[in-house]
């Protein structure tokens, strides 16, 4: 990890030169909670708080975190973000620069190596856009300045405070998302503790610089989440005429209708998924309505950003990534 590591007892006997800490998060009434507890499982007090001393409250975040863009966007203002020929190529490429991390990937968590590929091209573009906040700003400023939520990112902070001090790392080094996710890809702390896999074998899962074990993290994930190998994502589907089928169209995640209800009301679905549940979709674009079928694969995408338009974009690249690498290799037969 480079410059990123260093000794967590270097740090510490930073701190224990005094306590009068710097402006910051120290003095908070949470962040002298989260010390004590943090000190209880051998994680020394003073090097928590001599951490989140030097945390800075950043005014971006919280203007961020209260309005996303991507909720003002369509369907199809949304896809152009992310299905780009560029960002296409980029997906490719980077396939074939990790062929055999995903290959033993695919291979041992049944996740497909261009929806891994797919997920690590929407959060980062392939690592080239892992964030520019300092994940312990992020998370301190959404932690203690953001009532809301503050519960989790608290949580997720002294995640953070846990990994760093565990693999003797320097928490003020690593930077992430305005929501403090890390990495290719873009892991949560506490996501990192329970999915991030050493997939190369040097002993340290290592999400930040090696895209070998950030592919078996990502697979890690979504086996995890029930994915289901060999399994349809989603597919489009055509309403017929009239109006009984529209109340079947669902506005949330999770599948939860039969296809056989699916199939009464008139919707052609094929025979071969039998009557697992299914979600029925209506997403807006620039020319009206288009109407999909998700399947619980496409529920597990949605585990990683709970929202319809991330899926559909990530199913999407990941299809489009695997149509350039096939005609790619075609040619150059």
């Amino acid at each position: 990890m480079g410059k990123a590591r260093l000794y967590a007892g270097m740090v510490l006997a930073l701190s224990l030169m005094g306590n009068a800490w710097a402006d910051g998060y120290a003095d908070y009434p949470e962040a002298q909670q989260m010390a004590q507890q943090l000190d209880k499982e051998g994680i020394h007090k003073d090097w928590v708080l001599q951490v989140l001393s030097q945390a800075e409250r950043k005014d971006s975040i919280l203007e961020a975190i209260s309005k996303p863009a991507e909720r003002r966007l369509n369907w199809s203002e949304y896809r152009k973000i992310f299905l780009t020929q560029a960002r296409i190529n980029k997906g490719v490429a980077f396939w074939n620069a990790n062929e055999s991390a995903l290959s033993r990937a695919e291979a041992q968590y049944g996740v497909p190596a261009e929806v891994i590929v797919a997920i690590i091209g929407v959060e980062t573009s392939y690592g080239g856009n892992m964030g520019n906040y300092r994940v312990v700003d992020a998370l301190s400023t959404l932690g203690f300045d953001y009532p809301k939520r503050g519960e989790f990112f608290r949580k997720e902070l002294a995640n953070y405070l846990r990994i760093t001090y565990k693999e003797k790392l320097d928490p003020l080094a690593f930077k992430g998302s305005y929501a403090g996710a890390m990495g290719y890809g873009q892991f949560m702390p506490s996501s990192y503790l329970q999915y991030a896999v050493d997939f190369n074998g040097d002993g340290v899962p290592d999400i930040w610089e090696d895209p070998v074990d950030a592919i078996g993290s990502v697979a890690n994930y979504f086996a995890g989440h029930g994915w289901v190998a060999g399994g349809v994502t989603v597919l489009p589907v055509m309403p017929p005429a009239g109006e009984g089928w529209k109340s079947l169209v669902q506005t949330g995640l999770k599948p939860n209708t039969p296809l056989n209800q699916i199939r009464q009301a008139g919707i052609r679905v094929p025979d071969f998924l039998g009557n697992q549940n299914g979600l029925l979709m209506a997403l807006e674009t620039d020319k009206g309505q288009e109407y999909w079928l998700g399947l619980d694969n496409f529920y597990v995408i949605t585990r990683y950003n709970h929202s319809r338009h991330y899926a559909m974009a990530v199913y999407q690249l990941a299809h489009e990534v695997k149509m350039a690498r096939d005609a790619a290799g075609e040619k150059s037969k």
